[in-house]
C-alpha cells in the first residue's frame, strides 16, 4: 500500500504548496519539503529578496520552484492566482497553509482594524488558498495533503491574543471539517500547533520569563516545526487525518 502510495503521490505534478514560505516556520517547510524530493510553490505576498533566496535554496535540493505572489487575505486574488496556475500546472499533491499574522492588544483596546486583519489573514485565508484548489486535488484522484498551521494560544489561549486564538481555533475547526469532507477522497487533513518557536515573531517577547512555562525549558526551532509537517505530507502519514499534533515543548497537551 505504501509503495502504492508513493508512485501516486510522484505521478504528473509532485508539488507542495506553502504559504507564507519567505520566512520562519514556512521557510524551514519549503526546504524540508524540496529536501524530500518535492517541487515546490512557493508564496509570498511581496518579501521578494527573502523569497527569492528561499528559492534558490530550493533549487540547490534539485526541485523545480515556482513563486506565486498573492495576498492570502485576498480572496479574488487567491483565486485569480490559483486557478491561473492549477490550470497550466494541475494541483499540487500537498498544500501547507503558514501565512498567518499577529497583532497583540488586550481586548479592551483591541482596534477594530487588528481584530478584522488577524481573522481575515489567518481564518479567511484558509477558505481563500483551499477553495480554489480542493477540487482540483479531488479530480485528480490520487492522494493527497492539507496541513494547516495553528498555534498553542488556540489551545489554551494567551493574554493580549483574544483576536489571535480567535483566528486559530477557527483554523482548527475547518481543519477537522474538512478532513471529514475528503476522507473518503484519499486526501488527509491535519493541523500542526506550534508553540513558542525563535522566529522573527517571538524575538521581542521576554523570553526568559516565557521559558518557565515550558516544560522542555527552551524555545522550539523551526525545523522541528517543518519535520512534523513532513511527516504528515508522507506517504508513511496516509491513515492519519482530522488531527491537531502540537509542537510546544509540553506548553499543551
Amino acid at each position: 500500500m505504501v509503495q502504492l502510495f508513493s508512485v501516486l503521490a510522484h505521478t504528473k505534478v509532485s508539488a507542495v504548496l506553502v504559504t507564507g514560505s519567505s520566512r520562519g516556520i514556512g521557510r524551514a517547510i519549503a526546504l524540508r519539503a524540496a529536501r524530500d524530493g518535492y517541487d515546490v510553490w512557493l508564496h509570498h505576498s511581496g518579501r521578494t529578496a527573502a523569497v527569492d533566496a528561499v528559492a534558490d535554496e530550493v533549487r540547490g535540493f534539485g526541485r523545480a520552484v515556482t513563486m506565486l505572489a498573492f495576498d492570502v487575505a485576498d480572496r479574488g486574488a487567491c483565486k485569480q492566482v490559483l486557478d491561473a496556475h492549477v490550470k497550466q500546472h494541475g494541483a499540487p499533491y500537498a498544500v501547507v497553509l503558514n501565512a498567518g499574522i499577529a497583532r497583540d492588544q488586550i481586548f479592551p483596546a483591541l482596534t477594530a482594524e487588528n481584530w478584522d486583519s488577524v481573522i481575515r489573514t489567518n481564518l479567511d485565508g484558509f477558505y481563500n488558498v483551499l477553495h480554489p484548489l480542493v477540487m482540483p486535488m479531488i479530480r485528480q484522484r490520487r492522494p493527497g495533503r492539507i496541513v494547516t498551521l495553528a498555534s498553542v494560544s488556540a489551545q489554551v489561549g494567551n493574554r493580549g491574543q483574544v483576536n489571535y486564538s480567535a483566528s486559530k481555533a477557527g483554523v482548527i475547526g475547518a481543519t477537522r471539517s474538512l478532513a471529514l469532507e475528503l476522507a473518503s477522497r484519499n486526501i488527509t487533513v491535519n493541523c500542526v500547533a506550534p508553540g513558542l518557536i525563535a522566529t522573527d515573531m517571538t524575538r521581542d517577547l521576554p523570553v526568559e520569563e516565557i521559558m518557565k512555562m515550558i516544560p522542555a525549558g527552551r524555545l522550539g526551532e523551526p525545523d522541528e516545526v517543518a519535520a512534523t509537517v513532513a511527516f504528515l505530507i508522507s506517504p508513511e502519514a496516509a491513515y492519519i487525518t482530522r488531527q491537531v499534533i502540537g509542537v510546544n515543548g509540553g506548553l499543551a497537551a
